[in-house]
């Protein structure tokens, strides 16, 4: 979605963005920060409350006189629809653009599930959740996240090999045209990366975000803001090479490191034992097994070797690892020691290496963080004060 030109930073969209930033805030704290004279704060207050976009929080403690009423930014009072896409599931909610979870939907999907099939099946289980919470009247926005290279102009995916059918169709346009709300979508490890700094507050560092269930990605959050690169494949770590190994991926490239370190990678190596699913390979892990905790281990060590690279060019202040596979224990700690033992010294001073505490909702999470950014935007509050 292309915002239009923003207002001046004295405009309604500017008054909100300081107190999604900086809130709560007395009238006077906005009044100091902004440089409006007290009547036009007032008539900037009076819009913004007449469109839901503010919230009383309470009262500031009183140093003797009368206490003034604290005001924030108001992202419970609006509602996103947020679904997860991956090659082996579905995932819907309903959230508030805090991240809050109302209501959700998890569904296992067959290898090779279609869009048509999938996504009438989202539509249909979001309808049904948004009239069973209330929040339909609330809505504003639909977030979508799918594996993959997002075309974001033209609202489309070049989607995993594994996915078959799920490269080219308009994704936003099945859902534009069944709801009225905008929709956006974005590349689910990017959004497991956002939900992960948004779990931590939105601290003003850089973090880098890793999914590894049947496949591996990355998300880059740099400066508050997801970082997709040139051509939107920034942190595409699964296909990296790794020299002198030959398996083949189902890019159609050999040595990848998701065919040697993915969920369904560690799942072919264990298959001789019986296993057949992520599933089997997480109650294995945590039943004990020595083959399960080798395997896992050793993919982790791979994946965090590779990770050491981009620690070192992003230096950042996050590490988070998401995913089914991802955070098992022996993947988790061996992609720890990896990176720790192969990263530049200075890059690795005071970084944060761990599991993502929201677990499978960060990445609803993250859809509803980056929704929030879209909606309450300076630019996008103020084209909706001149409507």
């Amino acid at each position: 979605m292309r915002l239009p030109h923003p207002g001046p930073p004295t405009s309604p969209g500017h008054i909100l963005a300081v107190l999604r930033a900086e809130g709560p805030l007395t009238r006077q704290e906005l009044q100091d920060r902004i440089g409006l004279s007290r009547p036009t704060m007032v008539e900037r207050l009076d819009v913004l409350q007449r469109l839901q976009l503010i919230r009383r929080t309470g009262l500031q403690a009183s140093s003797g006189g009368r206490p003034a009423q604290m005001l924030a930014a108001n992202d419970v009072g609006r509602t996103a629809l947020v679904a997860d896409i991956g090659q082996r599931h579905a995932t819907i909610a309903v959230t508030d653009l805090r991240s809050s979870v109302f209501a959700q939907v998890h569904r296992p999907l067959p290898a090779g599930h279609r869009p048509e099939e999938t996504l009438s099946y989202l539509l249909e289980t979001g309808r049904e959740l948004l009239a069973r919470t209330g929040r339909a009247d609330s809505l504003c926005a639909f977030g979508l996240s799918v594996p993959g290279q997002i075309d974001h102009e033209q609202g489309t995916t070049i989607a995993p090999p594994t996915m078959p059918g799920w490269t080219g169709p308009r994704l936003r346009a099945r859902f534009t045209g069944a709801l009225p709300v905008p929709v956006f979508l974005e590349n689910d490890a990017n959004a497991l990366a956002f939900g992960a700094f948004c779990d931590l507050g939105r601290p003003d560092a850089a973090l880098v975000g890793v999914k590894v269930g049947t496949g591996i990605g990355a998300g880059l959050v740099i400066s508050g803001r997801t970082h997709r690169g040139e051509t939107a494949s920034a942190g595409e770590i699964g296909h990296i090479r790794i020299e002198g190994n030959e398996q083949r991926c189902d890019c159609g490239r050999r040595g990848c490191v998701s065919a040697i370190a993915s969920g369904q990678a560690v799942i072919r190596q264990l298959r001789p034992t019986g296993v057949r699913t992520a599933d089997d390979v997480v109650r294995r892990v945590r039943a004990g097994n020595l083959e399960a905790i080798r395997v896992t281990a050793a993919a982790g060590r791979l994946v965090g070797t590779v990770l050491a690279t981009v620690v070192t060019i992003v230096n950042p202040r996050y590490l988070r690892v998401g995913g089914a596979i991802g955070v098992l224990p022996p993947f988790l700690d061996s992609l720890r020691d990896a990176v720790l033992a192969n990263a530049h010294a200075s890059a690795i001073d005071g970084v944060s290496v761990d599991a993502c505490l929201l677990g499978v909702n960060t990445t609803l999470a993250g859809l509803a963080g980056l929704v929030a950014d879209e909606m309450l935007a300076p630019a996008a509050v103020d084209a909706l004060v001149r409507t």
